[in-house]
């Protein structure tokens, strides 16, 4: 059985639930989602390049993860959950901050959410990436990621230049 994605107003309030193929068809149907961005103890920024089976922006630089969280979990345990099922680890997350955003990929489908935005700070041991999900990744100084988003733009999802917009230089 699909999982369902929550559908939200504008104040994030659940108003339904629609499964994920629906939710990112055409225009989109306004989700709940969560992006995370990790942390070094050097301040750089875990990225993760979405794998050739992601259906919108495969082979784009993303955020460390993102989702969507079922009805009963807050989105720290939302987080946390899918670094595990992501990257083998995880850590303490904190949100920061909400924002809501509609971007399209190509004719393919749309991601319409309000999506909630959570930071964390650790130096995992072992990270093992799920293909799947991950076709590459890197930590990266934030001066240096936002400068290549400025030259290339087109190799960053959407919402990952939004995260970085609601950052300060030292967030944690």
């Amino acid at each position: 059985m699909e999982k369902k994605l929550l559908l939200v107003d504008k104040k994030d309030r659940i108003i339904g639930k629609e499964t994920k193929e629906k939710s990112h068809e055409g225009k989109g149907i306004l989700h709940r989602a969560f992006s995370v961005l990790v942390f070094n103890k050097k301040g750089q920024i875990l990225l993760s390049k979405r794998s050739r089976f992601k259906k919108l922006w495969p082979f784009f630089w993303d955020n460390s993860c993102s989702s969507h969280p079922s009805k009963r979990e807050r989105y720290e345990k939302s987080g946390q959950r899918r670094l595990r099922q992501e990257f083998g680890f995880t850590c303490h997350l904190k949100l920061i901050d909400k924002f809501q955003y509609r971007a399209r990929y190509k004719n393919v489908g749309s991601e319409n959410e309000i999506c909630a935005l959570l930071i964390g700070k650790c130096n995992p041991k072992k990270i093992k990436p799920d293909p799947k999900e991950i076709a590459d990744w890197k930590w990266i100084d934030l001066k240096n990621i936002r400068k290549d988003i400025k030259k290339n733009s087109s190799k960053y999802t959407p919402w990952l230049k939004i995260d970085l917009r609601k950052i300060k230089e030292k967030v944690i």
